[in-house]
């Protein structure tokens, strides 16, 4: 079993395949050693495990929970864009996350910290990323949560 596999064994994680596109673009694209996975939802066998506003309902570890789900819903893109070898990631290079929020909600970092420390215990030092966590109105089926992240493999 590869080092990433075994981390994931050890949290007690499995990756499931990838969930279809929910509109008109692809799960993710590689080009040049570089994969681009688009933004994935707190998908958990097809139903959304969190949906709400931060700020309004839903605590900042509640998202962060479904912060992690996306990152999960990353590699499962990643072990396909991979041919099913995570031992092939150099590096995640970045991390998006977006989420949604009332106006007055300011702990954006906090919640996709859920996606950032999952990196970090997954890939190790390949985990370490740059970032952007940002708040927004609205999100796909009302997700509370999306994430979408850059990586470089071999």
């Amino acid at each position: 079993m590869s080092t990433i596999e075994s981390r994931l064994a050890d949290m007690g994680i499995t990756i499931p395949e990838p969930s279809a596109p929910l509109a008109a673009y692809v799960g993710h694209v590689v080009h040049n050693g570089i994969v681009t996975v688009s933004g994935q939802l707190p998908l958990v066998g097809g139903a959304l495990s969190q949906t709400g506003l931060c700020g309004a309902g839903v605590s900042v570890e509640e998202a962060a929970a479904a912060a992690q789900i996306c990152a999960i819903n990353i590699l499962a893109q990643v072990k396909v864009a991979c041919g099913g070898d995570l031992e092939r990631i150099e590096r995640c290079i970045r991390l998006g996350g977006f989420v949604a929020s009332t106006p007055d909600f300011t702990d954006h970092p906090k919640v996709i910290n859920g996606a950032s420390e999952f990196m970090g215990a997954v890939l190790g030092e390949k985990g370490a990323h740059a970032r952007a966590a940002v708040g927004v109105a609205a999100l796909p089926l009302n997700a509370s949560v999306e994430v979408e992240a850059t990586f470089a493999i071999s």
